[in-house]
């Protein structure tokens, strides 16, 4: 149909354990200080860029000093730090930009990398010609 937007397909995106934790943090903390609507709000911003990034995962940024595959989207106060292989994207963990990204990264780099190994198993791949 003329006029109309072109959809496009969904690349797979999943989140951690880490990930979901974070965002149930920001939840909390956010309801106490701000109040159930602004949490909402705030929660309602960092799920519009998730829905951005699987519509388009070029819009991720990549890290300067991180290893290869990671990378960063900001919304407001924190950061999506995500793995993506160029067929589908694993959130890794949602850090507010004030930590030191780069020393928590490492921190959490080999419970992260043993999950990031279990969840690209299980995500759909694309299939060649």
């Amino acid at each position: 149909m003329k006029g109309r937007p072109k959809r496009t397909p969904s690349t797979p995106l999943q989140l951690t354990r880490k990930a979901l934790r974070d965002l149930r943090e920001i939840e909390t903390y956010s309801v106490e200080r701000w109040g159930r609507a602004t949490a909402d709000e705030y929660l309602d911003l960092i799920e519009a860029a998730l829905d951005r990034i699987m519509q388009d995962p070029t819009i991720l940024g990549p890290p300067s000093d991180a290893r290869p595959g990671l990378h960063f989207y900001r919304v407001k106060k924190h950061c999506l730090i995500c793995d993506w292989d160029g067929s589908s994207v694993i959130v890794l963990a949602v850090l507010h930009t004030s930590m030191d990204l780069p020393s928590r990264l490492m921190e959490l780099e080999p419970q992260l990398a043993a999950e990031i190994e279990l969840l690209r198993s299980r995500l759909p791949r694309p299939s060649g010609p």
